[in-house]
């Protein structure tokens, strides 16, 4: 199973809080639903239809896990929704339990265990596993060598820090740019996936 991340990004590299405000206040991050100006439903929605169309399961942190968990089951009845609550869910977390996985179709993979068990479903056959958010896991599936591709829309902001997705650990990582649109707000969406060899 190939593993997919998808991420809006700011021009300096911050995905956190994307959504709106108290989504992710770590830090003092003032700027809640930074995402929301730059949002078109053809350019940067078809990039999420596009990843969900071959998503065999999706994989979260537990942050993000509960923001979907809190927004999704209620929008039932919108083709996306419907595609959103039926698919398989995986969620890292060393602090939920069983009894807290209300959003059907989620199984909890234990955070001390997470490497190991992705690196299983990365091995099975299937669809792809689309990871959204969850930036603290999408640093470990990249420093693991684990991510098969890179869906960045890459907003026309800057945020001045934040939360981001790429390891720190001066690893050189080389990717090649698969594809690339831009939308009338300015936003670049970026696929990108390992270069071969490299």
């Amino acid at each position: 199973m190939r593993i997919v991340i998808t991420e809006f990004i700011s021009l300096d590299g911050v995905v956190q809080a994307p959504g709106g405000q108290g989504e992710d206040n770590d830090g003092e991050f003032a700027h809640g639903g930074w995402s929301h100006p730059f949002f078109d439903p053809e350019v940067v929605g078809g990039s999420f239809t596009g990843a969900m169309e071959n998503a065999a399961a999706l994989l979260f942190g537990r942050r993000t896990w509960q923001t979907m968990a809190a927004a999704w089951p209620g929008r039932a009845g919108d083709p996306f929704a419907d595609r959103m609550n039926s698919l398989p869910k995986y969620v890292v977390s060393r602090t939920l339990g069983e009894s807290d996985l209300a959003w059907n179709n989620t199984t909890l993979i234990a955070g001390e265990k997470a490497v190991d068990r992705i690196r299983e479903l990365h091995g099975a056959e299937g669809g792809d596993i689309v990871v959204m958010g969850s930036p603290t896991l999408v640093r470990t599936l990249l420093s693991e060598g684990l991510v098969d591709e890179l869906r960045l829309m890459v907003m026309p902001v800057l945020l001045g820090g934040g939360k981001s997705i790429f390891p720190a650990d001066g690893g050189l990582r080389t990717l090649e740019l698969v594809s690339t649109a831009i939308s009338p707000a300015g936003v670049h969406v970026c696929t990108y996936r390992p270069a071969a060899g490299k």
